[in-house]
């Protein structure tokens, strides 16, 4: 069962915010965000449609990012499902 969340965020974007969460820091330097292991499409151009959307904020050099109150808020969010497959594959198992 998918998590819908409340924010039109791509997944490389949200790996960007949680790499925020990761670090426990509310600024990172574009060297970071740039390394961040994507799929495909990286780089910092997830970084620069935070900004569009609001989720981050840059400095004249775009070399560092801020998280703003919106991307706070969505990392606050503690997704997770109340039940889950069992190990049977058909029976569920509450998840607390």
């Amino acid at each position: 069962m998918p998590i819908v969340l409340p924010f039109p965020l791509t997944i490389q974007e949200m790996r960007v915010l949680q790499e925020f969460r990761r670090y426990a820091v509310e600024t990172l330097p574009v060297a970071t965000i740039k390394a961040i292991k994507h799929p495909f499409g990286g780089g910092d151009a997830p970084a620069l449609s935070l900004i569009e959307k609001g989720f981050l904020t840059a400095d004249d050099g775009r070399q560092n990012f801020a998280l703003t109150e919106k991307a706070k808020e969505f990392l606050a969010i503690d997704a997770k499902p109340l039940v889950e497959e069992g190990p049977g594959g058909g029976e569920e198992v509450a998840v607390e």
